[in-house]
């Protein structure tokens, strides 16, 4: 595994940079974090015309780029930095559910729109209870003529209220499998929920009889989603890399400036001890994300304890840059006016999006039998 960048690479990160420099300041965050959305559909529409984001990992073959998780890590670790608020996670879950669960008409039918960004789609998969595992889905579904109806309640949907598909995991006589629920199809209630992080929209949807249609291949596709879910938590670490670097160079950049005893309190020793641990996190953060990325590019076995080591490590790290954040920038740090709380409500949702940094040592430990 190779984890140097190519011109490729570094000139996909500067255009990435670029665009969400322009698009996606604080304010245009705090603008629309408020908004019942929860995203700006101009910014959103610009992002696959200009620059073609939610197409970057779909095949060329349905109009996308056909790139794989590295360049996905680069791009999201640059939407970490500044908090963009759009469905993009949810974008990379439902491309990733529809490749490795979906059929090939399904693919054919949904993937084009997805890429051209009118087309919103996301995974449902997760129900009530705290287990964040697609094996636990207890939602069942029943042919009904050529459709079938869908009974069960899924949490934690990523902006499953604003979505225009739903891609819902339930149980038939195969095992798990993946249907289509169109928004406004009978029988579907969405309900979006009140987070702690208000950058990143989560929602309740609940299914009574919803009707849907049957996208998944043959038989039992619970490894399947559970490496769709793998390359949403890589992608998520990357993410958070890159909010930890985006603390630390808030933290470091206040400590130059802000004067106490006639000095920069960056050039007291507790300060200095506190950015340089950030840095050594920040850096370590960055290598674990780009680590799982690389495992999943290579489709090895490795990629379980990749992801695993980079959605414990990233969590923790970038929780710790943003309380660090906080202190470094002392009382005003805790404001509504400081941006420094807005990274702190990311790193505490994110940390749990997923499963948190225990259960994922959890699963490493089983993993390499410990």
């Amino acid at each position: 595994m190779s984890l140097t960048f190519t011109p490729e690479h570094e000139e996909l990160r500067q255009t990435v940079r670029r665009f969400l420099a322009e698009k996606s300041p604080i304010s245009a965050v705090r603008k629309t974090m408020t908004t019942d959305a929860g995203f700006d559909d101009a910014v959103w529409s610009q992002m696959a015309e200009q620059i073609g984001l939610q197409g970057l990992i779909v095949p060329e073959a349905h109009g996308g780029a056909g790139m794989g998780a590295t360049e996905l890590a680069i791009v999201m670790e640059e939407m970490g930095r500044v908090l963009l608020c759009a469905p993009f996670l949810s974008t990379v879950l439902a491309t990733q559910a529809l490749l490795l669960a979906g059929s090939d008409a399904a693919r054919g039918e949904l993937l084009p729109g997805i890429a051209a960004g009118t087309t919103r789609a996301t995974l449902a998969s997760v129900e009530p209870g705290g287990d964040w595992e697609p094996s636990a889905a207890r939602a069942t579904a029943k042919q009904d003529g050529s459709d079938w109806k869908l009974d069960g309640e899924k949490s934690f949907v990523l902006d499953g209220h604003t979505a225009d598909v739903l891609l819902v995991t339930a149980r038939t006589a195969d095992g798990l499998s993946l249907f289509r629920v169109d928004a406004g199809a009978p029988g579907l209630e969405r309900k979006a929920l009140p987070t702690l992080d208000l950058t990143r929209k989560l929602a309740n949807v609940s299914l009574n009889g919803a009707r849907a249609t049957r996208i998944g291949a043959a038989g039992d596709l619970t490894p399947a989603i559970e490496r769709a879910v793998q390359w949403a938590i890589a992608a998520l670490a990357a993410e958070q890399a890159g909010g930890a670097q985006r603390c630390l160079e808030t933290a470091t950049d206040y400590a130059k400036t802000r004067l106490q005893f006639g000095r920069p309190i960056g050039s007291f020793q507790a300060i200095k001890h506190r950015c340089a641990d950030m840095l050594v996190s920040a850096e370590f953060a960055k290598s674990a994300a780009y680590g799982a990325a690389g495992a999943l590019d290579e489709e090895g076995g490795a990629a379980d304890e990749a992801v695993a080591i980079a959605k414990s490590y990233c969590s923790e790290a970038f929780f710790q840059a943003a309380g660090d954040n906080i202190q470094i920038h002392g009382g005003m740090g805790f404001t509504w006016e400081a941006d420094a709380h807005l990274y702190f409500k990311r790193a505490k949702s994110s940390s749990l999006l997923f499963g948190d940094p225990v259960k994922h040592r959890e699963k490493l430990a089983a993993r390499i039998g410990l």
